[in-house]
């Protein structure tokens, strides 16, 4: 018969943690930039709806109207509710008025009102009061212009959006370097 063993060995040993811990060690440089660049690519996803919806938006006023929203004036000749606001008369003004066709209900020649009546039959195209912020920027303020361009480039002054009421274009406005390519040189800008 053998003796047995009173000595029982507890814990681990010092090259077993060192082990442990940089195996552990691997695994965490591995999966936390997966996690980091999930981030952007939501943001980059949810940009893509917005934009999407927004644009839809413009394009069934554009059906309805025959004009962009706030190329004409918002404000209507007569609405028992609360009226829209802006004119075609200056960029704040255009921007007051696209604010208030995408959001209130309008007549035939783009007059809001937030009531629906016989008169106010269209909209309101966005359901929210007030457009959703950009994604990237987190900011929902808009430039309005009346250029024409089909090809509007972001003027850089990280703003949520742009739109042109004359070609109904509605991009991104911001220089935000996400991808690593230098700022405003994002392809996203320009969807």
């Amino acid at each position: 018969m053998q003796p047995i063993r009173n000595a029982i060995q507890k814990g681990f040993t010092l090259v077993e943690l060192l082990i442990v811990v940089i195996i552990l060690a691997l695994l965490a440089a591995i999966v936390v930039p997966q996690f980091a660049s999930s981030t952007d690519d939501a943001k980059l996803a949810s940009l893509d709806t917005t934009l999407s919806n927004v644009r839809s938006a413009i394009d069934l006023y554009y059906q309805q109207h025959g004009d962009y929203p706030g190329a004409a004036t918002a404000v209507p000749g007569a609405c028992t509710g609360t009226a829209g606001t802006g004119d075609a008369s200056s960029a704040a003004e255009r921007a007051l008025a696209f604010a208030s066709q995408m959001t209130l209900y309008t007549d035939g020649n783009g007059g809001a009102c937030s009531i629906k009546e016989n008169a106010f039959q269209f909209g309101p195209y966005l359901k929210k009061a007030t457009l959703p912020p950009n994604p990237i920027t987190n900011n929902a303020a808009f430039a309005v212009v009346n250029a024409g361009d089909l090809n509007m480039p972001a003027d850089g002054a990280n703003l949520g959006w742009k739109y042109d009421v004359l070609v109904g274009k509605f991009i991104a406005n911001d220089n935000t370097d996400i991808d690593g390519t230098g700022p405003g040189t994002e392809t996203y800008a320009d969807r």
